[in-house]
């Protein structure tokens, strides 16, 4: 088996607020506080298939603009999701297998690129916008049992299980793959980044906020308990502890390291949603500005508020 890492956007950063700030505790940490952040996604390949976790933003998301009150700047487009892909000597058709984390579009963007796979999808997530229209869907229903102490999985192929993870998203889900003894962990937004596993912060966001708090408790107790390599898609320590194969010890957190140069670039006019990816275009809008909206407005997919949405 080899598992590769996918980067399509990189440089970015999160402050301590939104990797900590879970259920309006934000005011309790340190926006100066900043962890480095970008989107990066995974590939299995066993030999005999070739296994997608998630698949990226959708070609022409448009790059967004960090601010000085940005809580969350995923980082600059490197390229696009397909071309990093292709990039690791892989074409489209011979991805058999796509396992999804959850819904959102910076998980799901390129799910219609791969005519061939079957899309792992919980059953619980299926209305989602982001997944109409899509008909290569199989809904999980995790009829395996137990997967150690996560009480639901589905057995995907010899040793790569999909498990029920709830709370970022109603359908959240976790992958993990058994590869010489590690066992790799793929987690969408169960943390933004890994000093919130290993300081046990929720982050600013989660849609079940109580299952969420159960999922970050089973997380950590495997991790305790079993050589995990810890793989997120919104910070570089995710590919870095892939290439180091670095096992998570929960009490001895990684020195963080510092974020890159932040360049302000000029704005477009749209506005994304730093939840769902939803972009906000005032052409679509009969030309009205975002600044001009409602202070009530909310995100027509996630129906999160005018402040999680960046410039771009």
């Amino acid at each position: 088996m080899q598992i590769k890492s996918i980067t399509f956007q990189d440089g970015g950063f999160m402050t301590q607020q939104w990797a900590f700030g879970g259920k309006d505790e934000a005011a309790k940490y340190d926006a100066n506080i900043k962890y480095r952040s970008g989107l990066y996604n995974y590939l299995i390949d066993t030999g005999s298939e070739v296994i997608l976790v998630d698949t990226g933003l959708p070609a022409g998301a448009p790059e967004q603009v960090p601010e000085k009150d940005t809580m969350i700047f995923t980082g600059y487009n490197t390229q696009s999701y397909m071309d990093g892909f292709r990039a690791l000597g892989y074409k489209p058709e011979q991805v058999t297998k796509i396992l999804l984390t959850h819904r959102h579009a910076d998980h799901s963007g390129e799910l219609k690129s791969f005519p061939n796979a079957k899309i792992y999808v919980n059953e619980e997530e299926l209305e989602a916008d982001e997944l109409q229209g899509i008909d290569n869907i199989v809904p999980v229903k995790f009829t395996d049992g137990a997967y150690y102490n996560f009480p639901e999985c589905q057995k995907i192929a010899d040793g790569i299980y999909y498990i029920k993870a709830k709370g970022h998203t109603k359908g959240n889900s976790i992958v993990i793959a058994e590869n010489d003894g590690l066992f790799y962990m793929f987690q969408g937004d169960v943390t933004y980044t890994d000093e919130a596993l290993y300081e046990n912060r929720l982050s600013a966001f989660n849609s079940h906020w109580d299952d969420a708090r159960v999922t970050l408790d089973r997380v950590r107790e495997f991790v305790a308990t079993h050589p995990t390599v810890y793989l997120s898609t919104h910070t570089p320590l995710g590919p870095e502890n892939l290439a180091a194969k670095r096992v998570v010890d929960l009490n001895n957190m990684p020195e963080p390291l510092p974020i890159g140069e932040i360049v302000y670039k000029t704005k477009s006019g749209k506005y994304v949603c730093s939840i769902c990816g939803y972009v906000y275009d005032p052409a679509e809008h009969d030309g009205v500005a975002f600044e001009n909206l409602p202070d009530d407005w909310k995100c027509p997919r996630c129906k999160q508020p005018k402040d999680k949405f960046n410039p771009a």
